[in-house]
């Protein structure tokens, strides 16, 4: 598991890429406000949105989240403080005046591109999609 990666996971890469390709620019490993050891893994800063990405394991993933057997009340806590962390920042940053959006691993690269391109609308109060 120490060797998993943290960021730059391909489903992260791929959403940059097409987040990129239509015209948006953002930053990478952002500070977030409040707490600056928490980090955005995609942040649309002038629109004030938060995008992250979310890997089915590790934030225990409704659909494809798993349990390892051996240790389980360890990991079991560990997962759940990984859902506490997550709601946390969630707070931090919509307390901070930005919008959040978690996207999962496993969903499609399009969807999650067009679930981001919705949310920067709502953030601009319905402008155009260039940042």
């Amino acid at each position: 598991m120490s060797r998993a990666p943290r960021r730059e996971t391909a489903p992260e890469l791929a959403l940059r890429r097409a987040l990129h390709a239509a015209g948006h620019r953002f930053r990478v490993v952002y500070p977030v406000p409040g707490n600056r050891r928490r980090t955005v893994d995609i942040a649309l800063t002038r629109a004030r949105l938060a995008v992250f990405v979310d890997g089915c394991f590790w934030h225990s993933c409704p659909e494809h989240g798993t349990r390892p057997r051996a240790n389980e009340a360890w990991w079991a806590g560990k997962l759940e403080a990984n859902r506490s962390r997550d709601a946390d920042t969630d707070r931090l940053l919509r307390e901070a005046g930005w919008s959040v959006v978690r996207i999962w691993e496993h969903e499609d690269v399009a969807s999650a591109a067009a679930v981001v391109e919705a949310a920067l609308r709502e953030a601009r109060g319905g402008a155009g999609t260039a940042c």
